[in-house]
């Protein structure tokens, strides 16, 4: 999906929410911001694998999107820290169930795997 579907309003609901989080890091920012405000650095070491060019991007993304809340703290060094906005949680919330199912999809594949005994 393009990032141009975000803001396209000539879509159905479900690819209209799924625009604001699609990508590979999204949902897990999206799952570790609903814990609480979290730094970039902190947020690096959650998630192995993530370079800060990408992070900076989905967090940019996000808060374009209205998703995520920038702070930045006048000190010596800057310190930034990200949160969820209200409507953030509000996704969080909605994507809970998705979550939920995803699990149960897992649990099952998991159970179709034969054994390694």
């Amino acid at each position: 999906m393009t990032r141009s579907r975000a803001r396209d309003l000539n879509v159905c609901g479900v690819t209209a929410a799924i625009a604001v989080i699609d990508g590979k890091w999204k949902t897990s920012l999206l799952w570790l911001l609903e814990s609480g405000p979290h730094r970039p650095a902190e947020l690096r070491r959650r998630l192995p694998g993530l370079t800060e060019k990408v992070l900076t991007q989905a967090l940019r993304e996000m808060e374009n999107d209205g998703l995520v809340h920038r702070e930045v703290h006048d000190v010596l060094p800057l310190k930034t820290v990200y949160s969820l906005t209200p409507f953030g949680r509000d996704l969080a919330e909605a994507v809970a169930p998705l979550s939920d199912w995803g699990h149960r999809r897992l649990d099952k594949l998991a159970a179709a795997q034969p054994s390694a005994s």
